[in-house]
């Protein structure tokens, strides 16, 4: 028996209660083909905290899944099926979620920097319904490109700095095709710097948002509550504020 100093032993009983932890909460790498059978399988509880870092999922169902503080980085999830799943807390960013289907999912403080989001599927129908809304409160969005129709989801707090929503208006012959956030809930959201052109506002909440540095040009407020929302420094050219409500904002040029 080992005769340990006497002001060692304490040092001992916390690296002894510490070391289950480690192992419990350090997980190895699962493979696509590992996600894929655990998806088939009906094991999608067993997701979370998992990390599927840069594997190809494409078009696999995870509905209902539980992949909250799961690392999903550089994942392609192209097409996956993500209604109902629980992605709070993941790490997302670089990941690919085009024609990904989001309703009622919940993306709360997801991190999604740098990823790409373009032509999710948020509606069963052709117009979203708060029924269907996800919840990206807190998410980070910084430097993503997008173009998601997120009207009625809960985005409070979300960061758009530097993403990039302008749509090309080279390519729009079926109509444009745009990012919108009609009637969301974005208070206190950070659109600083960020490329909103043409981006739909209609009667969304964005009380406390930052718009500051934000290209704007032709974005529509039509009827949006912008109580000290601050638009310094932002282009606004040919946006439209027809019965916003903007009491305390900043930064817009008054009215005539």
């Amino acid at each position: 028996m080992v005769d340990w100093p006497r002001n060692t032993l304490p040092m001992l009983s916390v690296l002894a209660m510490l070391s289950p932890f480690a192992a419990r909460t350090q997980s190895a790498h699962l493979s696509t083909a590992e996600v894929k059978a655990r998806a088939a399988a009906g094991q999608k509880t067993m997701l979370a905290g998992q990390d599927m870092s840069g594997d190809d999922l494409t078009g696999l169902d995870l509905s209902g899944a539980d992949l909250h503080g799961a690392d999903l980085r550089k994942a392609n999830l192209h097409g996956v099926r993500l209604v109902h799943a629980d992605l709070s807390g993941a790490n997302l960013e670089g990941a690919d979620l085009t024609f990904a289907w989001i309703m009622n999912a919940n993306f709360s403080h997801a991190n999604l920097r740098g990823a790409v989001l373009q032509t999710m599927v948020t509606s069963q129908a052709m117009e979203n319904a708060p029924a269907e809304a996800a919840n990206f409160s807190g998410a980070d969005f910084s430097g993503a490109t997008m173009t998601v129709h997120f009207s009625f989801d809960d985005l409070h707090g979300a960061n758009f700095s530097h993403a990039h929503m302008a749509p090309d208006m080279r390519n729009q012959s079926m109509g444009l095709l745009r990012t919108e956030f009609s009637s969301a809930n974005l208070d206190s959201a950070n659109f600083e710097y960020a490329e909103l052109g043409h981006v739909l506002f209609r009667f969304a909440r964005l009380n406390g948002a930052s718009f500051r540095n934000a290209q704007l040009e032709g974005a529509d407020f039509t009827g949006a509550y912008l109580n000290g929302a601050d638009f310094s420094g932002a282009d606004t050219r040919g946006a439209d504020f027809e019965a916003a409500t903007l009491t305390n904002a900043r930064g817009l040029a008054p009215t005539r």
